[in-house]
């Protein structure tokens, strides 16, 4: 039997750490929220609540668009494994890297990465990505659908009336309003809605998969990744893939 010398290596950085639990906060809250505007009228809110939800809904949404925006910036400060080449799918040697890896999951010989492994860098992608599609798409909307920064003041400026001040456009309100720029404005919010709504239900799969791939990941290998998130450090019992 190979013996197993475990070491203890340093990974994810401090603001790689917060962002990852301040996105898993947000999420939870913006899921929740979403949920109920969603199921709105099943629900017999009335406008009142609908613009209750929607501001809690956007306010949330704005924190996990800067926590997301300093993520990115992030990605070209931090340290090796918080950068884009540890985790975009691309560059010298990955396909090589990724086909060794699926190998040694039909093996009894795992493969350790103290960053994420070929398989997972795909999904790092993919999650950044939906997140990344989320925040715009929803930024539109919190303008388009409550009138908030950063778009709100265009909308209210596009649909308001003649002679009306676009600040006095209120959500759910149409007597301030042209008909054809409002209809032309909700033709135009259609798109993004339709993004919004469907992106919604793959990032619900993606954390799914996320969690079943954690969990599998940690009784076969080991190496303590949930813990990683907290601590910073992985606990291997062989050398990594990429040190």
């Amino acid at each position: 039997m190979e013996q197993q010398n475990f070491k203890s290596y340093k990974v994810w950085d401090l603001p790689t750490r917060l962002f990852h639990w301040t996105n898993v906060l947000c999420i939870i809250g913006l899921i929740a929220a979403g949920t109920v505007i969603l199921w709105a009228k099943s629900l017999g809110m009335g406008n009142d609540g609908k613009v209750l939800m929607k501001t809690v809904h956007v306010y949330i949404g704005y924190v996990f668009a800067v926590n997301l925006t300093f993520r990115l910036i992030w990605a070209f400060k931090g340290n090796i494994f918080a950068r884009w080449r540890s985790f975009l799918p691309f560059g010298k040697g990955y396909a090589g890297k990724l086909k060794s890896f699926m190998a040694s999951e039909k093996s009894n010989q795992p493969q350790y990465y103290l960053g994420h492994n070929p398989l997972a860098r795909m999904a790092v992608t993919v999650i950044f990505f939906a997140l990344t599609t989320m925040a715009v798409t929803g930024l539109v909307l919190a303008g388009t659908d409550i009138y908030f920064p950063p778009f709100g003041a265009m909308i209210q400026e596009w649909i308001a009336a003649a002679g009306v001040n676009p600040a006095e456009v209120m959500p759910y309100v149409k007597d301030n309003v042209d008909p054809v720029a409002y209809a032309e404005m909700r033709s135009f919010r259609s798109l993004f809605l339709d993004v919004h709504y469907w992106t919604y239900f793959i990032i619900l799969g993606l954390i799914v998969i996320h969690i079943a791939a954690v969990i599998r990941t940690e009784i076969k290998s080991g190496g303590g990744i949930i813990s990683a998130m907290f601590t910073g450090k992985k606990i291997l019992p062989r050398d990594p893939e990429d040190i």
